[in-house]
């Protein structure tokens, strides 16, 4: 049986660890920002990752690594019986192609698996926003909402190679933003 004095400590260990987990999720929130919009029939949706374009990804870069943004995005609507509904999900990636000889980046943006855009930089600034930065990107026509209903984007966003994981599994961040559509 274990007395009051040793059951303290403990109680003071998970009192850290359920405030560490705490602290993670809100910076995890705050670092991924995200702005859905209704607007011409369509949802659309901007976010940015504002804490990803790191000196391990810059590292990365540099070493001629094909660098990847993987964005899963998902339309939901709350649904209080049972699990929430999906009514929409895209996968968009940002990738960087550093050329040592060249000096170059060729970057490259894909939607669901089709080229969306290709671009050629020498500019560090330039890919910092191509990696991390996304505006307006078209989720689903409104056609698939019910009006006055309440719903969410969720976005997960990871960044590969990561170099900071022994095992080279990629870091997640996630966060999402609710909106109510109004016809």
């Amino acid at each position: 049986m274990m007395s009051s004095r040793s059951q303290q400590p403990c109680r003071w260990m998970v009192a850290a660890a359920a405030a560490l987990v705490f602290v993670a999720v809100a910076h995890a929130a705050e670092s991924l920002r995200i702005t859905p919009t209704v607007r011409d029939d369509h949802v659309l949706v901007s976010f940015e990752l504002t804490d990803a374009y790191t000196d391990a990804v810059r590292q990365s870069i540099a070493s001629g690594l094909r660098t990847t943004f993987t964005y899963q995005l998902e339309l939901r609507t709350v649904v209080s019986i049972w699990m929430d509904r999906t009514v929409a999900t895209a996968v968009a990636t940002a990738s960087d192609q550093f050329d040592n000889l060249t000096r170059r980046h060729t970057l490259t943006r894909t939607v669901d698996g089709r080229v969306e855009d290709v671009l050629v930089s020498d500019d560090e600034k330039v890919v910092r926003q191509w990696l991390t930065m996304w505006s307006r990107l078209t989720l689903c026509e409104t056609s698939k909402l019910d009006p006055s209903r309440d719903y969410y984007v969720r976005i997960s966003a990871r960044a590969r190679p990561s170099g900071e994981s022994l095992l080279g599994l990629a870091r997640t961040i996630s966060g999402q933003a609710r909106f109510t559509f109004v016809r």
